[in-house]
């Protein structure tokens, strides 16, 4: 079971998505609404979505007849590095200039007791579902990093899981780690949805197959998939260390890393299309242009 966000009017509406893709509307306007619900009748998420799937809920012809925005709105967007071996792989490329001769601090990195966590995005910054995500200007090579998101309580319980697109400069990264900030974040860097699965309907986070396309002129110019299986560190440790001594707030997401690597001679470019899935959730799909392009 799913919750996704359609505009109707000019005005968002949250809704509960069946496994047969037919949408019911709820009386919220979003996921921190339902989380508010949920807490006050003392209901479980599941059940609470259960309770609006009723024939006079039902809207539209299908899930795709909807026009959907993010699934949560994501007042902080978080993200894991280095938690899986082909990432670790690919962040000693880049900082190495493809030598690999020697140990870096991704490799510390990734056998720390300590992850790496950073922060990705506001909710300013995202893209939704079918939105233009952008490029930045002063990089030569950027990628999409395609993500298991996780959305979290103010007190870090687990609600569901989305597809996130961490967006990411590889050069700008790989030129000098304090760099980190300029390789994540700029405008429309980031995107999540097109749904939350609902975490108490999800058997095991660990054996979701994630899947990776992008597209120029019609023609397919990169696949991947892996599985969360390949993580190698758990979700409850990523989420402990992201609120130890911290403030979170209802509907933060953290992404949990990519597993998922363009060749290294990759990089998007306008126009390009990215159509990223997971096992249950749905696809998230984006273009890309110049993010000078997308001032509004």
């Amino acid at each position: 079971m799913r919750l996704v966000r359609f505009v109707e009017n000019g005005l968002p509406v949250l809704a509960v998505v069946t496994d047969d893709d037919r949408a019911y509307r709820t009386p919220f306007d979003g996921m921190q609404a339902f989380m508010k619900e949920a807490r006050l009748t003392g209901l479980q998420p599941e059940a609470l979505a259960e309770s609006f799937v009723t024939q006079e809920r039902l809207v539209g012809e299908s899930l795709s007849s909807l026009k959907l925005t993010v699934p949560v709105e994501a007042p902080e967007v978080w993200a894991a590095g280095v938690t899986y071996l082909r990432s670790k792989e690919a962040r000693n490329y880049e900082a190495t200039d493809g030598k690999l001769d020697r140990e870096t601090f991704y490799d510390k990195v990734y056998d720390a007791p300590r992850p790496e966590i950073f922060f990705k995005s506001t909710g300013a910054r995202l893209a939704e579902p079918e939105e233009t995500l952008g490029l930045r200007s002063d990089s030569s090579w950027q990628v999409p990093e395609p993500e298991l998101g996780i959305v979290l309580g103010s007190d870090s319980t687990v609600w569901g899981y989305t597809i996130g697109n961490d967006m990411s400069c590889r050069d700008i990264e790989g030129e000098n780690p304090l760099y980190l900030p300029q390789a994540k974040i700029w405008r429309k860097s980031c995107s999540i949805g097109p749904a939350v699965r609902l975490a108490g309907t999800v058997s095991d986070p660990y054996a979701l197959e994630i899947t990776c396309r992008i597209e120029r002129d019609g023609q397919e110019v990169f696949r991947g998939s892996a599985s969360t299986g390949q993580l190698k560190r758990k979700l409850d440790e990523l989420v402990h260390y992201l609120s130890l001594d911290n403030e979170l707030y209802d509907g933060t997401v953290l992404l949990t890393g990519t597993c998922i690597v363009p060749p290294n001679d990759f990089t998007l470019q306008e126009g390009d299309r990215i159509i990223i899935g997971i096992d249950g959730i749905g696809e998230l799909a984006n273009p890309v242009a110049p993010a000078s392009s997308l001032v509004k």
